[in-house]
């Protein structure tokens, strides 16, 4: 395994909801993180925010170990859930509600329906 590899693993075993993406939680640096960030401060969701841009092993490795081309990437309690599509499309369509629920992670349920009331 890797140094990166390891790192990951680790990461993503020590939090509950963990997103790879480029830049902060607080200040995203593409739109695809952006909006996957977002989605996730609105619903008050709390999760650790690993920023790619300032580890090219992470970067890289993160591809890697996922087996997925792109960033953001969005893993819950050890498991890949997607990048910014997937999690798009699970948000308007409460599938990631149910997976924060059947997982134990907290969310605000409010902010989640506003969510799909403004995209309807």
């Amino acid at each position: 395994m890797s140094d990166a590899s390891a790192r990951i693993t680790e990461t993503i075993q020590g939090n509950d909801v963990v997103l790879y993406m480029k830049g902060t939680k607080s200040m995203p640096q593409c739109g695809f993180s952006s909006r996957v960030a977002g989605v996730l401060n609105y619903m008050g969701v709390d999760y650790a925010d690993v920023n790619v841009l300032a580890d090219e092993d992470i970067r890289q490795g993160i591809k890697e170990f996922s087996d997925w081309p792109t960033i953001p990437q969005l893993y819950v309690k050890g498991e890949f859930v997607g990048g910014c599509d997937i999690i798009t499309e699970m948000t308007l369509s409460g599938e990631l509600d149910t997976l924060f629920e059947e997982n134990g992670v907290g969310y605000d349920k409010d902010a989640a329906e506003k969510i799909r009331e403004a995209n309807g």
